[in-house]
């Protein structure tokens, strides 16, 4: 069977088209050095063609003629990339453009270690972004020997130091003490703490448990914790056990989505917000002005994608180790 696909055109297709030699095209389409001889009027009618002829330069053999790796990969999570994910990815890759990098979003195949690292060192990128959980000793090293930095987002700094492996973190812990002062600090002492109930947000919510009962230590409260999977039957459950064994005076609800849904829950149930139970969630979505009562948060107040970029650039250009946790977290007060 005949492809009907049409085929990409190529340094000779534009070359016939605008009737010069194809090295005349790669000097012109590729800003080459010695494109500053050729006349304007031809180097218009050359970009004329390749623009009629969908023709861009490839990366990959961009990178193969300038011995120059320009790829930063981003290994993406399993957990859904929320709106506070998104924007920094955003910037980050605005960021590294202007640095004369591109950011690519690599998919989320469960492959780790050396597995991993095999597929990821393939793509020739200048370095690699990806989740602790993805990443072993060995590949990192193998990376390391094929002189690709890795960032490990969420690794243990103090772990890392030393290894060669740079990191990338938002402190949780540092989210959730933020919630429970806030809760401490309108003199809640009973308070409640939801553990999203799977991977991969168990381990993030973890760490903002353990940061909620730093807050309550220092106050003299306590938190109990509960599971909590993410759908509003799951809400229900819990609010419906917090009914039988006594409601918790301040909730922290792990982020504002998870908030939302208790929310949701406490009112179905008759349980007025806040004048029973106090809520505060995380990220600050626009969510929380939607709500009624509108919802108390922890918003994440960040350094500029620029400088996070200049980090990561740092590492590429000379094999520095960076530690990097350029988010500051901010309690929101509204109406829970």
């Amino acid at each position: 069977m005949t492809s009907s696909r049409p085929r990409p055109a190529t340094i000779g297709d534009i070359a016939r088209r605008a009737g010069v030699s194809t090295a005349a095209v790669s000097y012109v389409l590729n800003d080459a050095p010695g494109g500053a001889r050729i006349p304007e009027e031809t180097r218009e009618r050359v970009r004329a063609a390749a623009d009629e002829m969908g023709y861009v330069p490839g990366a990959g053999a961009r990178s193969l003629r300038t011995g120059a790796r320009d790829l930063v990969l981003y290994v993406r999570s399993d957990a859904a990339q929320g709106p506070l994910a998104s924007e920094f990815l955003h910037g980050l890759s605005r960021a590294l453009r202007g640095l004369g990098y591109t950011l690519m979003q690599y998919g989320a195949e469960r492959d780790r270690g050396l597995e991993a690292a095999r597929a990821w060192a393939a793509l020739r990128p200048a370095a690699v972004l990806a989740d602790d959980d993805r990443l072993t000793r060995a590949g990192v090293e193998l990376l390391a020997k094929g002189g690709v930095p890795v960032v490990g987002l969420g690794s243990d700094p103090e772990r890392a130091r030393g290894t060669g492996l740079s990191t990338l973190v938002m402190d949780h812990r540092a989210i959730g003490r933020a919630a429970g002062r806030h809760l401490a600090g309108r003199g809640y002492r009973d308070l409640a703490a939801v553990l999203p109930a799977g991977p991969p947000l168990r381990a993030m919510g973890g760490e903002r448990v353990e940061g909620v009962r730093e807050a309550a230590a220092e106050a003299g409260a306590a938190v109990r914790v509960h599971d909590m999977a993410y759908s509003p039957e799951s809400a229900a459950e819990v609010v419906a056990g917090w009914r039988e064994e006594g409601l918790p005076r301040g909730v922290f609800g792990y982020n504002d989505e998870f908030s939302g849904l208790l929310l949701g829950a406490l009112l179905d149930a008759g349980v007025r917000v806040p004048e029973e139970v106090g809520l505060v969630g995380a990220d600050d979505l626009v969510l929380c002005r939607m709500l009624r009562p509108a919802l108390s948060s922890v918003r994440m107040d960040g350094e500029s994608s620029s400088a996070t970029a200049l980090r990561i650039a740092e590492v590429i250009a000379g094999g520095a180790e960076v530690h990097l946790s350029p988010w500051t977290p901010v309690p929101v007060r509204r109406a829970t």
